[in-house]
């Protein structure tokens, strides 16, 4: 698919240069330093000889086939260059050149035409407003980028968005100590995305991890699928940029109110297996280490150190990260001493304590590493009796080098000029300054770990009346209504088989008695209004009706406070419902992202939910084991557990619950907001039962999908 930009065999640079500091010159350069393993044709019109090649006065004139052309001209001229690359077989494009849609309209419809030739040429393009591409495998060596220094040989693919950014990393390459086997700035993306990146290295044995730096995903349900299946393979880390929380602010809803659009992209790489990093700084200490360490087999860790102070640090780290401190076996032990002081302790961390010696680091790694309780290892070193930092860093590396299949980290408290060192050395294993950011590595080893084991899951169908939801919401829009009633909400809900509290409406007093007789008392009366949606403002919601004197003395309360407000014109009527007895409230809810599509919520609800935000989100549609890390991962599953004597929450019929919301969505994705809240926990049985229930729709698009028309004549009215 991109083998012709990737692995060319021939590369013609049109807008090659003579003139110092210009792309076109400083593009030959590297091209040359680097020593690509393929033709180079410079191409000007001017001609003569440009950093020792022959230079051609158009591509046409080039001799032989290219498989790669790297376009450096002005904006005006790309177009008619595609057009002469077209003419001469090439399908191979890499645009440097800026000028397109990051420039405003004008330059929009320009990149809108370069996509159209690009399809119609059966070419592949990158960029345009781009720093290059790169290769380093021996068979390529390809540097056609303007970056400052040559790329360090490595083992990561690494696509950017940002062009300046990816040439700034590129010289620091060498001093974070990692290489890149491949790089793409993909620039304004019109053709070749991160997506394309991640189908191509998918199968490419030379990319062992995948980095991304990404401002926006262009297509989120397919950035889903690959990078699901993409990740059971091989880590993709990713530093996704532009975390504001845009548009939440308009959302009426407690769930869109709760979103936005980092907390969708947030979701997203969660459920696509992705480990999001939040600096520079973290995502290559993260690439450091799976560059230096395989997956491991478990989540046991034992720490290594000549002083006490640091290894408790560490031990910290380690269990706030959800891993365990490993027990070390007695057989371990009993060898540790025999060769150990009579002061160090041998158990986990093992403390060898400030005199230990080179060989005690080499006997003990060595001993551990062959542990069948220890599955990962942090070595602690700390600067004492003339002990040289290099020194022991090389000595531990040796073991290592003997003993792969352990992943092992170095934590050397020393001077700045020993991580300098080591950049000028092949190393066999990350090295951290502190013991915290040596845990979060192995956190994110174990993060792998845990996601190649996971189940893929499965995106239950339940048998639903999707006929009676769809009905409700049609009577809705036909009212002119995109928010539906209290009473609409709950009846859809209880179509898609939620759980919801036995209930009636009552349009009178008289009603509202006979259904409250029906159910049985204590019940609850809440209010249902075409113009007032949350009803707890105006005292909508009356709890603990013992009697039917007591349910007529609230309904009549209930009425004289909306006629005093003015509200009483938008009442339906009341619902009546079973009161069920519980004090865990949960929150289950959707809200609509503009780009990632419709958002799953769950959490602690109640009056609590926007104070404490105890919630997560997924993007649906959501597979069962979604559901259930939904549930697992908010603090309040404590409570769901059963704490302090409460009947413990029936786990799979909440998990049920949420599936039938993401089947709900998926069926009309036209639903713009869902909040259930609260989904009480009965303290009966443990069911998680919907006792209110609030819909939203965007009405134009769900009358288009419903094949309703516009009852108010101009779509100004129910339409938006």
């Amino acid at each position: 698919m991109l083998s012709k930009i990737m692995k060319p065999k021939s590369i013609a640079v049109i807008g090659a240069s003579t003139k110092p500091k210009t792309i076109g010159s400083e593009l030959m350069q590297r091209l040359r330093d680097y020593k690509f393993n393929g033709k180079i044709y410079p191409v000007n019109p001017k001609g003569g000889i440009i950093e020792g090649f022959q230079a051609y006065t158009s591509i046409e004139e080039v001799p032989g086939e290219v498989d790669l052309a790297v376009i450096v001209v002005n904006a005006k001229f790309v177009l008619d260059t595609i057009d002469q690359c077209h003419k001469k077989g090439i399908k191979g494009l890499c645009i440097i050149t800026a000028g397109f849609k990051e420039t405003g309209a004008q330059g929009a419809e320009m990149e809108k035409e370069l996509l159209a030739k690009v399809k119609e040429y059966g070419m592949r393009c990158v960029g345009p407003n781009c720093l290059g591409v790169l290769n380093t495998h021996p068979d390529v060596t390809m540097d056609a980028t303007f970056a400052e220094s040559l790329p360090a040989r490595g083992d990561i693919g690494f696509v950017s968005q940002s062009g300046a950014l990816g040439g700034g990393i590129l010289n620091i390459l060498k001093d974070l100590n990692v290489g890149f086997a491949q790089f793409i700035s993909i620039g304004n993306q019109a053709d070749i995305n991160a997506e394309t990146a991640l189908e191509y290295w998918e199968n490419e044995d030379d990319v062992k991890q995948i980095l991304l730096y990404m401002e926006s995903i262009q297509n989120p349900a397919n950035f889903r699928k690959l990078a699901t299946r993409i990740s059971k393979k091989k880590p993709i880390v990713a530093l996704k940029a532009g975390r504001s929380a845009a548009g939440a602010s308009a959302a009426s809803s407690h769930t869109g109110s709760l979103a936005g659009a980092d907390k969708a992209a947030n979701a997203l790489l969660a459920q696509s297996g992705v480990i999001r990093e939040y600096s520079l700084k973290n995502l290559f200490a993260t690439a450091k280490v799976f560059s230096n360490c395989p997956i491991p087999k478990g989540d046991r860790v034992a720490i290594i150190t000549n002083s006490g102070g640091p290894g408790i640090m560490a031990t910290d780290a380690i269990c706030e990260y959800g891993m365990q401190i490993a027990k070390i076996t007695d057989t371990t032990k009993e060898k540790l001493r025999s060769f150990l002081p009579s002061a160090a302790s041998v158990k986990n961390p093992i403390d060898m304590i400030a005199s230990a010696p080179i060989e005690h680091y080499q006997q003990t790694l060595e001993t551990v590493i062959a542990d069948e309780n220890v599955d990962m290892i942090m070595v602690i070193y700390l600067p004492f009796l003339g002990l040289k930092d290099i020194d022991v860093a090389r000595a531990v590396m040796e073991i290592k080098a003997k003993n792969p299949s352990k992943p092992v980290i170095g934590v050397f408290m020393t001077t700045s000029s020993f991580f300098s060192e080591l950049s000028n050395m092949q190393v066999n294993m990350p090295f951290f300054m502190y013991a915290e950011e040596a845990a979060e590595g192995l956190h994110r080893l174990n993060q792998q770990r845990l996601w190649q084991n996971r189940p893929e899951g499965k995106i239950p169908c339940y048998d639903v009346n999707k006929s009676r939801a769809q009905e409700i919401i049609a009577q809705s829009l036909e009212d002119g209504r995109a928010q539906l009633t209290t009473r609409e909400s709950i009846d859809v809900l209880d179509a898609y088989g939620i759980r919801v509290c036995k209930s009636g409406f009552a349009t009178n007093l008289d009603e509202a008695v006979n259904i409250a007789n029906n159910i049985g008392y204590p019940v609850v009366m809440k209010m249902t209004s075409k113009t007032t949606s949350h009803k707890t403002d105006v005292g909508g919601v009356r709890v603990n009706i013992q009697s039917a004197q007591q349910l007529k003395d609230e309904y009549n309360d209930l009425i004289q406070k909306l006629t005093d407000k003015g509200l009483i014109d938008g009442l339906e009527g009341v619902i009546i419902q079973e009161m069920v007895k519980g004090s865990r409230e949960m929150v289950a809810g959707i809200a609509t992202d503009p780009q990632y599509g419709p958002m799953m919520m769950f959490g602690l609800g109640g009056v609590f939910i926007e104070v404490m935000k105890d919630v997560t989100f997924r993007i649906a549609p959501l597979t069962d084991i979604d559901a259930m890390e939904m549930i697992k991962s908010v603090k309040a599953y404590k409570l769901l557990e059963g704490a302090r004597g409460t009947t413990p929450a029936q786990m799979e019929q909440i998990q049920e619950t949420l599936l039938r919301l993401s089947q709900l969505v998926t069926d009309f994705p036209f639903i713009d907001e869902l909040d259930i809240n609260p989904l009480l926990i009965s303290e009966k049985d443990g069911v998680g039962i919907a006792v209110d229930g609030r819909i939203k729709v965007r009405a134009e698009e769900a009358m288009q999908s419903l094949g309703l028309k516009c009852t108010c004549g101009s779509c100004s009215g129910c339409c938006h």
